[in-house]
């Protein structure tokens, strides 16, 4: 199968490349690099063999998009491309919405002019907002609570509106909730623009002496020890599901999200006590007052998952965090990144 992967340089997209790559589908790649390495071809050629196609560019030229779909004539098209920080997405709304919303209805436009019928879309658990019950299933209200949430719900919902009119075109939004760890190679993974957003890249940044103490939000939590619980998910768990995703399309037409994760939460402090088993350092944390609109647990209903793409999460939260190390200290090597 043809797969356009739009975001594939980036830290979701470039392991789904490799899932892609070893099922034997050809793979062309779309990105403008804001969030990615440049020197990912090669990563992936190291890990799969495989020198990646990629076509630099921004998913909201239309023109772009429609030569892309033109020239390479995809058979299917996963959609990664999209801005992803939440707390910046309140800094600057209209950009969220014109890269998120704006770039998926351009790719949808270009998809129907040349009559690809195949979508698996990136969206995010963030589409529940402060989710009421756990676990979350995907009947649960959605109600995100910031501008990236609600960009990826916008989205689901335009998908959704899209299939209606189209009938023919199959379609999957894949909600995952907390993806972390880096490939077991060492060679890709999260890579911050700055100070990262994420628990597990701070924590390496912390164990990597690049970043004095981590700020755990929330001490004070209905919880086991008072922190924050969420569902950590591997990356290669989650590639694995949207291959799956990919080839059972046919299958999940009366479907229009499933969730992705682990179906168990852990807390901040579990995982600092994780990481620092694995690392042999020592995470320095201050516990400090709680973020407006964090919730104080989050973890996914994954059975529907496990249902209609017989996939379940196979990565223990020790094994995230080690591969999330080694791909720390593999940056160290060549970047000097570590103290």
């Amino acid at each position: 199968m043809r797969v356009l992967v739009t975001g594939g340089a980036g830290y979701i997209g470039s392991h789904v490349c490799l899932s892609l790559y070893s099922a034997g589908h050809d793979v062309l790649i779309l990105d403008n690099f804001s969030n990615a390495r440049r020197d990912i071809g090669e990563r992936i050629q190291q890990i799969a063999g495989v020198r990646p196609r990629i076509v630099e560019g921004d998913i909201r030229d239309e023109h772009l998009l429609r030569s892309v779909l033109h020239d390479f004539e995809p058979d299917a098209v996963m959609h990664f491309a999209a801005m992803k920080a939440v707390g910046e997405s309140s800094v600057i709304p209209l950009e969220y919405h014109d890269v998120n919303v704006g770039g998926t209805i351009r790719l949808l436009k270009a998809m129907q002019a040349y009559r690809c019928r195949k979508l698996v879309f990136s969206s995010s658990a963030t589409v529940y907002g402060q989710a009421g019950t756990c676990p979350v299933n995907e009947s649960a209200p959605v109600s995100a609570a910031n501008p990236y949430g609600r960009t990826k719900l916008f989205c689901e919902q335009i998908i959704s509106d899209t299939r209606m009119a189209d009938p023919e075109l199959q379609a999957i939004s894949l909600r995952y909730f907390n993806p972390v760890g880096a490939h077991h190679s060492g060679l890709i993974g999260e890579t911050p623009q700055g100070i990262p957003n994420n628990l597990v890249p701070y924590i390496s940044q912390v164990a990597a002496g690049i970043r004095s103490q981590l700020s755990v939000y929330g001490g004070d939590y209905a919880t086991a020890d008072g922190t924050g619980v969420r569902d950590y998910i591997h990356v290669c768990d989650l590639a694995d599901a949207h291959l799956r995703a990919l080839q059972m399309l046919p299958d999940l037409s009366d479907l229009e999200a499933l969730n992705l994760g682990t179906g168990r939460g852990h807390s901040v402090l579990e995982v600092i006590r994780a990481f620092a088993k694995v690392s042999g350092r020592q995470i320095p944390y201050q516990i400090v007052a709680r973020r407006e609109g964090d919730a104080a647990q989050s973890w996914a209903d994954t059975s529907l998952a496990r249902k209609r793409l017989g996939w379940v999460a196979q990565h223990s939260l020790q094994r995230m965090c080690e591969d999330a190390w080694r791909w720390q200290l593999a940056l160290a090597q060549t970047e000097g990144t570590a103290n």
